[in-house]
């Protein structure tokens, strides 16, 4: 029989290379309201919701000033973050 997973399982986390992490913070903080978690210099930072160490980790280690992925290579293609409400969209 194939292995299946179990049907209870999450992703705890992404880690994300970036060319600019002060835009990627700025991104995903200000516009999506995440926290930062743990920062590294101008090289990495971890953000959450809700207090959890990390959901995504963002870094430049290899990407720093990197230019935009072509649109026909590999890569992330898409990701969703899920939001309780609907509503929490018109809150400041």
């Amino acid at each position: 029989m194939k292995y299946k997973i179990p049907d209870q399982t999450r992703i705890g986390h992404v880690h994300l290379k970036v060319s600019d992490l002060n835009q990627s913070i700025y991104f995903y903080c200000e516009i999506l309201g995440f926290e930062i978690t743990t920062k590294y210099g101008d090289q990495a930072a971890f953000i959450s919701a809700g207090g959890y160490h990390h959901h995504i980790g963002l870094n430049t280690w290899e990407s720093k000033n990197a230019p935009r992925a072509s649109k026909h290579g590999v890569g992330l293609y898409h990701t969703a973050i899920l939001y309780p409400t609907k509503k929490v969209w018109g809150e400041s």
